[in-house]
């Protein structure tokens, strides 16, 4: 899929971009062989690969879940403005 400097030009001026009228045929160019990498990549049969969510086959380390601090709430609530049943009050921003 070729990008011409039309099209570079409106999604500059869409995405609200300053491209110099120098650079603008080098980012066509660029963004075109982009995009045939893209559609090469996707030619690629992929029918028995399994997705991954990594590419390395690492697992996550797991800590024990405990208490590691003690509860504050009623000190810092104690310099609240409004405070309702162990909750901070704040204006409505929504209506």
């Amino acid at each position: 899929m070729a990008i011409d400097a039309s099209e570079i030009q409106k999604v500059a001026h869409l995405a609200r971009l300053s491209i110099d009228d120098s650079q603008v045929e080098a980012t066509a160019n660029t963004i075109s062989s982009i995009l045939e990498l893209v559609d090469q990549m996707q030619s690629v049969n992929t029918d028995n690969v399994e997705p991954m969510a990594h590419p390395l086959d690492a697992t996550q380390r797991l800590r024990e879940d405990v208490v590691s601090e003690v509860n504050n709430r009623e000190q810092l609530q104690s310099c609240a403005p409004a405070v309702e049943d162990g909750l901070f009050l704040v204006p409505k921003v929504i209506e």
